[in-house]
This record gives C-alpha cells, structure tokens and sequence, in this order.
C-alpha cells in the first residue's frame, strides 16, 4: 500500500466529542460569543484562527469558506470519525476548525472505503481516523474504489500465484493476518505457498469483519453460542468509575454493572492501555478538572447511545481477544523474495503510487468562495 497520509491533527480538542448533540452545544457556544470570547473560546493555533479562511472539505455539503470571525455559517453535520482505537466519535467537518485536515483522505472517503491505520498494529476502519500521530493508508486512491491503493502489478501477480481472482480487500485480509510491526515499519511478508495464502485469508477476513464492527452494511459481530454483554444493572445518572470483576466477569459503571464481559475484552489493550478504560475516559473528559471553554460542554446525563455503544465494543473486543492467539501463532512460511517481486516489476512501487491521486470529477470550494484547482 505504497500511498501513505499522517494523521489528521486537530489542533483543538473541542471540535471532536462522542456525541454529536455535545458539537451541537460548543457550536452554538462559539457562534453566540464575541470579540475576546470567541477568540478564547476557539483556542487559535498559529494554523487557525477566527481570522483566518480556509477551504471546504471535498465530499461535503459546501460549507462556509469564509473568515469565521466574518460569518461562521450553518452548523455543520457532524460526521463519524475514529479518535482513538476502537473509539468512534464525532467531529465538525470544517476545515477552518482543523489544523490540519487532510483534504486528501477527504477526497477519497466513501462507503467503499477502509483505513489501514498503524497504531503501530494494524488497525482497519471504515470512518476517518483522526488524532493520535499514526500512518494512515486508504485502500482505494479514488472515490467509488475506482484504483487500489497497492503496488502497480501486484494484484496479478498474486492471482497467477495463487490460482485465482485477488482482490484488494484480500489483500489487506492478508495483511491483518500476516503483517507485524517491525524495524522498517509495518512488514507483511507475502506467501509463496498457495496454501498458506487461504489460511492467511481466511482469519484476516475474520479479523477485518470483527474490526469493522457491522460498518458499511455489515451484520454486528457477536459472540459465540448465543452469549452477549446485556445491562444487568440499570447504570446511574453519571457512573464516575469503571471496575472489572473476573469472577463474576461483570463490568462496573458507578452502581451499573454489564455482563457477561470475558476477561479478555476488559484486559484488550492498544498502545498499552486498556481499550476499555480509554473509551470510558474519553466520555468523562468534559467533567474532567482541568476542561475549560468549550471542551466542558457535554451531556449532565449519560446518554443511552453510549450504553450501546459499550456493550457493542465490549462484543468487539472479546472476539479480537479469542482470534489473537491465532493470528499470534500465523506463520506465512516460505515469502516470495524480493527478486520475484521485483523481476514481476512490482517492487520497487513507482513515484506516483506513493501520492494521492488526482480527483478532478467535481469541484472544491477554496477560501472565499473561490474554487480550488486540483
């Protein structure tokens, strides 16, 4: 996947929130102040600022481009994004609130799209990761998955291969399963034994449908023999805490329990910490202490959607948990050597496949109302 973007960065935290009412209420904070308050309020950087036009992002309903401090223009819908592993939240999709957005992961963003995302382990989306300092590779260089984000050659190469017709979501099935971070990045040796090719695929089309969790369509992973994580305590107005009990595998929100919660799901971390207790802090971080301006507006109440959303995650985490001693001990066996791939001129990739390709089918609004040329 010779094409690669850094993160998005969001030079305010504010623009992001679990829920999207929570945008809604910063947004009508911001707008309704003035002069020294709005500029607190928005948190300049020296990328943005009140004064400072910017361009609507592509694939969206046009926004306002003009100075923020001139004319903030109509709420913009809040879309889905990936803020943390396995934490989706929402985010005000204008440009001029972002330090750097990323116009070209925008450009390319669809119902066709997944995200490859080195965390420094692999992790695949289908909404936009933003946030956290990570290499981001789109599967698909345009919209509609027109042209595969994969060295020129290599789809056929591996068809002939391997007897049959290869995909690019294969193809990253195959990474799931084979790849592993290492001295030079993220390394994914590709088989040489047909075999060990469909035993490769097989669990990376596992992982990557528990990690996409029912996203373009999909059914919602659950878990096996009928069990599920289900509310055996009604949670309180605000649970303050997060407990785990191993014994009677039950999850504590304050006086609320959830359960059953397999032990792995509740010890599954990512970047060395507990996905679980990152996801509940995230959702306390308005009434943290230290939250001033805009970032402490957020709900008095805990929202009913988040209990879903919990009892989803702790579904998703419990099933990666299971997979992972599989996919730990997947050996590819034999590679295909880097003469191989370079004699079928796949390696080395061209320049050209290692930057964004150029989407002239629709026009992009730039600063001032003026349109950008691609």
């Amino acid at each position: 996947m010779p094409w690669s973007v850094g993160a998005l960065r969001l030079g305010r935290d504010w623009v992001a929130a679990p829920d999207p009412a929570m945008l809604r209420a910063r947004w009508t904070a911001l707008t309704g102040a003035a002069g020294p308050d709005r500029d607190r309020l928005f948190r300049p950087t020296r990328t943005r600022t009140p004064t400072a036009g910017a361009a609507a992002l592509p694939g969206l309903r046009a926004g306002s481009t003009a100075r923020f401090a001139d004319a903030p223009g109509a709420f913009p819908e809040p879309v889905r994004v990936l803020r943390e592993p396995f934490n989706e939240q929402w985010l005000l999709p204008d440009q001029r609130l972002i330090d750097l957005a990323r116009p070209e992961l925008w450009r390319v963003r669809d119902e066709h799209q997944l995200f490859a995302v080195e965390t420094p382990e692999l992790l695949v989306t289908a909404h936009l990761p933003v946030g956290r300092p990570a290499r981001i590779r789109p599967l698909h260089r345009r919209p509609g998955g027109a042209e595969p984000n994969l060295a020129p050659g290599l789809l056929p190469l591996l068809g002939e291969r391997y007897g049959g017709w290869v995909t690019p979501e294969d193809v990253l099935c195959w990474i799931l399963a084979a790849g592993r971070p290492g001295p030079r990045g993220y390394e994914v040796p590709l088989a040489a034994d047909p075999g060990r090719w469909r035993a490769g695929l097989e669990l990376g089309h596992r992982l990557l449908t528990v990690q996409l969790r029912g996203a373009r369509g999909g059914e919602p992973p659950r878990l096996p023999g009928g069990r599920r994580p289900y509310v055996r305590s009604a949670l309180p107005a605000w649970p303050r805490e997060l407990a785990y009990d191993p014994q009677t595998q039950t999850l504590s929100l304050g006086s609320g329990a959830v359960s059953p919660v397999p032990a792995g799901a509740w010890e599954y971390e990512a970047n060395g910490t507990r996905v679980l207790e990152a996801w509940f802090a995230a959702r306390q971080a308005h009434r943290a202490p230290g939250a001033d301006g805009l970032e402490a507006l957020g709900p008095a109440e805990w929202p009913q959607a988040w209990t879903s959303e919990l009892l989803a995650l702790v579904t998703t985490l419990a099933l990666l948990a299971d997979l992972a001693p599989e996919r730990a001990a997947f050996e590819a066996g034999p590679p295909l050597t880097a003469e191989a791939l370079g004699a079928a001129g796949v390696l080395p990739a061209p320049r050209w496949a290692r930057r964004p390709a150029s989407v002239l089918d629709h026009q992009e609004e730039g600063p001032g109302g003026q349109f950008a040329l691609l």
